[in-house]
């Protein structure tokens, strides 16, 4: 019966309590559904679930840069550095749950003079011991290690969802630089061309000028379009030198030289479908990313409350000792010590009280963030969503429109030949025939790019399954 008080500690060590509030996870404060009003596609009836990115993009050259960059790329490097400090950190707590075995070895000699010496000669002594035993071990009774544990693993938990979000962006950011740079390239060899015509022209024109059949004024006209096209050539020059700079800092490398050619007409990513549920959300790394911290902000509550409650802890320690090496294994050299301790706050001044209403507080603030975290999730996906049940239509317009322009400034073109109409009529054409071609060229930029935000904002990809 002596025992039972020990075996009673005992227990509640191993069972322990748990002080961490039950976690309910909060409400999403969004709709059901997806938007599905005027400009969004049609809904779609079927399970959603992830594709990796090398499926959702198709293009060779896209799949090589990708994989440069995830190789290279430094933002990537820290996020996954990151991850690897907050695994340690929470191996680091974990240890805290078991006792810490240490083993200490002394020895030493000392000598004392005779006139020093209480028996008027001189002594020389030994001091040797050898000890094993535990240090300061805290019995986790109501479980505040427990709650630290669980917040550090909630802690590393996000981290790796942190990283991955900053995958998923990657991917999305190199898809799109280099996209944006085609488009820039095929922007300057448009305008290249155009100008050559424009010169073209001014040439004939300056010609008819000196034979009479032109005035003064339809060569200053034709300068005019061709001074514009010059700037806009050393701006799009520009801008193609400035997205190689980008790129390659996202691929943390050099460019390859040899890259696949991209036709940005062509199927470059799998087709997006509409009208998905809008708890597909919780795939989003950002979401599980807000939903692991406030874990861990609920785990410091348990922390905190358990603070309040007395502490134990426990050294023990046996060995052995001996004033000379060699008896140190004799009989009756053993040694050992047990000192347990309880700590029992009485009055801390509040700082108990504070540090749970503190740890209350970031708990409220981690659901604040979540919720957050869901609405923009919401509105990207229902941007996305937006953007490409009306881009398609809209470059199909675009392309209508280059067409008849084209064919507006070739009649305007022979009308003024024939001497029907003024240079004006001709200029205005071909100003137009030039912006059409521009815009057709952004278009096509826009709505990959839109594609691309969808894909990043669904959380990494989407495949379309029955039921």
């Amino acid at each position: 019966m002596k025992h039972k008080p020990l075996l009673l500690v005992l227990a509640m060590t191993l069972s322990g309590c748990n002080l961490i509030p039950e976690y309910q996870r909060p409400d999403a404060p969004i709709p059901q559904a997806f938007p599905q009003d005027a400009g969004y596609e049609a809904p779609l009836t079927g399970h959603v679930a992830l594709i990796g990115w090398r499926t959702f993009f198709k293009d060779p050259a896209m799949h090589r840069l990708v994989d440069l960059a995830l190789a290279n790329n430094r933002d990537l490097r820290k996020a996954a550095l990151n991850v690897a400090a907050y695994r340690a950190q929470y191996r680091i707590q974990g240890s805290a749950l078991l006792p810490q075995i240490e083993m200490d070895g002394t020895g030493g000699r000392s000598r004392t003079p005779a006139d020093m010496s209480n028996t008027g000669q001189q002594v020389t002594t030994g001091d040797n011991s050898l000890q094993v035993g535990l240090t300061s071990y805290e019995m986790d009774v109501w479980g505040r290690i427990r709650s630290l544990d669980r917040n550090a693993l909630e802690t590393y938990l996000a981290s790796e969802e942190t990283q991955r979000s900053v995958q998923i962006g990657l991917v999305a950011e190199v898809a799109v630089a280099y996209l944006t740079w085609e488009t820039d390239r095929q922007l300057l060899s448009v305008t290249r061309s155009t100008l050559e015509n424009y010169r073209h022209n001014l040439e004939l024109i300056q010609a008819s000028s000196e034979a009479g059949t032109a005035s003064d004024l339809d060569v200053r006209q034709a300068r005019t379009l061709v001074d514009s096209a010059r700037g806009q050539v050393q701006a799009y020059t520009r801008q193609v030198a400035q997205d190689i700079n980008a790129l390659r800092l996202l691929l943390g490398t050099s460019i390859p030289d040899n890259l696949p050619e991209t036709d940005m007409e062509g199927q470059l990513m799998a087709e997006i479908p509409a009208g998905m549920p809008a708890n597909l959300l919780q795939q989003r790394p950002d979401i599980r990313a807000a939903e692991h911290q406030l874990l861990a902000a609920n785990a410091n509550i348990g922390a905190a409350r358990a603070a309040f409650f007395p502490s134990i802890t426990l050294t023990a320690g046996a060995g052995t000792a001996s004033s000379q090496l060699s008896g140190l294994f004799n009989g009756g050299s053993e040694t050992w010590s047990f000192i347990p301790q309880i700590h029992l706050p009485i009055f801390t001044g509040g700082r108990l009280k504070a540090s749970l209403d503190y740890a209350k507080i970031q708990k409220d603030i981690g659901v604040a963030n979540y919720e957050q975290t869901i609405q923009v999730s919401f509105r990207e996906v229902s941007d996305g969503l937006a953007a490409m049940g009306t881009w398609a239509e809209q470059i199909k317009s675009q392309q209508d429109l280059v067409r008849a322009t084209d064919e507006y400034t070739q009649m305007a073109l022979q009308r003024y030949e024939e001497g029907v109409d003024n240079y004006m009529t001709l200029l205005d054409a071909q100003r137009q025939l030039l912006s059409a071609r521009q815009q057709l060229l952004n278009g096509h930029l826009a709505k990959l790019g839109a594609q691309i935000q969808l894909y990043k904002a669904l959380g990494g990809g989407w495949t379309e399954t029955e039921t």
